[in-house]
């Protein structure tokens, strides 16, 4: 069986060491975008969670690439289904975001958890 390669799942010329750019748009519009959906997603907690996983030098590189992606998607303002639209609008960025959760779990330590609750807590952007 052919080994996937990270490549080959985020398309070619994905270079995850050279993922700034969307990093750092999600740092620039992830808690203004997370306030507005917050109340239409129900694991909220875990997205905030995957914020501080995703930007944590502890957390593996493929890890962190994955969570930024998922989480540029839901910062993007263009998607697949408009944000605007009321009850459904955030459907498509809940989709991506829960699976990313899903599937990157295990990488989501207590730590990660504390910040969003201190972040949720307060209505600070940590």
């Amino acid at each position: 069986m052919k080994s996937t390669k990270f490549g080959d799942v985020f398309g070619p010329g994905f270079d995850p060491e050279d993922d700034s750019a969307r990093a750092e748009r999600v740092r620039r519009g992830f808690w203004k975008k997370f306030r507005t959906a917050a109340r239409h997603i129900p694991f909220a907690e875990d997205v905030a969670a995957a914020y501080f996983c995703a930007f944590d030098s502890a957390t593996p590189l493929r890890v962190r690439a994955t969570l930024i992606g998922a989480l540029a998607y839901f910062v993007l303002p263009v998607d697949a289904v408009p944000d605007f639209l009321v009850g459904i609008g955030f459907a498509d960025d809940a989709t991506v975001l829960m699976t990313a959760l899903t599937l990157l779990r295990g990488h989501l330590k207590p730590v990660h958890y504390e910040a969003a609750k201190r972040a949720l807590g307060n209505g600070n952007n940590a």
